[in-house]
């Protein structure tokens, strides 16, 4: 990794290790307390005291490429992005066209932008990276490489409750790594955009953008895609558009939950009263709330994955270890307990382990006798996959 990678990949961790604290508020410690927990769990020491040389957040994710560059698709570079959105309405507006065209677009790409001439790019939201991204991803390779386009830092211009990701910022490479066999051996590139860079434009001054700043030769979409100024752009309008403009239009009907009962159950409804039944974030969401973990695998297609950076607040055994949920970088369980779940240190899988999740703590105890404390000297992040 160049030094410039490490420098915004410890940036980033700390952002996000500091975001958790204040954004969670049932993950966050109360200010001058310490951890309190019953049972044997809470006399183990801590991982400073059992291995000094692990002091730092900024280390957590160097194996998950945060902010690094991978190489792929005939030279082309790209690195780990968030979450993305949709357009929503403001009642200012840029003044005039040309002020559109003063900034670049990608924020994570070369100066030249070239990161995604000529390819196929998909749109939408990608907080879950579930199989209906996956689709999209599926039809864009079947016409070129194929990127996910995402729109980031929409929380904080509109005014959003923070929650925790579904998928891990530095998961997000391994997830779209497990795309390729569907995406004709190509792993799916993504790139992000600044919401506040685009929040304002016309469908057509959108579209402008793709085919004249980023040159992209098409772009796939679902059939429920809304964009623009006031989300004012539809799917149909989206085809007309790129036909101007010389680019390939592909719309994608949506994957529907099978199942259909994601969306019930007594955990918090997150899901809309309009939904239809599609595969979608929501979802996903609310079997995570109702610890439905089959159904979490089901619309994701792969099992869910925790992840946990190392810090000194750890108490480590020799067969288990209790984790503040300060730690976590991504979106748990509800509380419980959870069976035939696997545990890995960075990325390598360890083996099978036992998981319990109560409103303060993640305690994983090895389930084949596994020596935990051995393998924490060199970890990083620790994952959980739920069976």
């Amino acid at each position: 990794m160049e030094r410039g990678g490490l420098t915004s990949l410890c940036a980033n961790i700390r952002a996000t290790h500091a975001s958790s604290r204040l954004s969670w508020p049932f993950l966050s410690r109360p200010s001058g307390s310490t951890w309190q927990h019953s049972g044997a769990l809470s006399r183990g020491p801590t991982l400073v005291q059992l291995f000094p040389r692990i002091r730092s957040n900024c280390q957590s994710c160097n194996r998950f490429g945060v902010k690094g560059n991978l190489k792929l698709h005939d030279g082309v570079h790209r690195s780990s992005l968030m979450a993305s959105g949709s357009f929503e309405s403001n009642e200012t507006k840029l003044e005039n066209k040309e002020s559109l065209n003063t900034e670049k677009l990608l924020v994570d790409c070369e100066e030249d932008q070239e990161c995604v001439v000529g390819g196929i790019v998909a749109l939408g939201k990608f907080d879950a990276l579930h199989i209906g991204h996956r689709q999209l991803a599926i039809h864009a390779s079947k016409s070129g490489a194929p990127f996910l386009l995402s729109f980031v830092g929409m929380a904080e211009v509109l005014g959003w409750e923070p929650r925790p990701p579904i998928v891990a910022q530095c998961d997000r490479k391994r997830v779209l790594s497990t795309w390729s066999p569907f995406c004709g051996g190509m792993v799916p590139l993504e790139y992000q955009v600044e919401f506040s860079k685009v929040r304002y434009l016309t469908p057509c001054q959108f579209v402008e953008k793709l085919s004249q700043e980023l040159r992209v030769s098409g772009v796939v979409a679902g059939e429920n895609y809304r964009f623009g100024y006031k989300a004012a752009g539809d799917a149909v309008e989206l085809v007309k558009l790129c036909k101007e403009y010389n680019l390939k239009a592909f719309i994608v009907s949506s994957v529907m939950d099978k199942a259909q009962k994601c969306h019930n159950g007594s955990g918090r409804g997150v899901v809309s009263p309009n939904d239809k039944g599609q595969v979608s974030s929501s979802r996903v969401r609310q079997a995570l709330y109702n610890g439905d973990m089959a159904c979490v695998s089901e619309l994701l297609g792969r099992k869910h994955r925790l992840v946990m950076v190392v810090n000194d607040t750890w108490q480590v055994f020799s067969t288990e270890v209790s984790i503040p949920k300060s730690c976590l970088l991504n979106q748990p369980p509800v509380e419980g307990m959870y069976e035939n779940c696997a545990f890995f240190v960075n990325e390598e899988l360890i083996g099978s382990c036992q998981v319990v999740i109560d409103t303060q703590m993640v305690q994983i105890k090895s389930k084949d006798g596994t020596l935990v404390r051995d393998l924490m000297h060199d970890c990083k992040v620790l994952g959980v996959e739920f069976g």
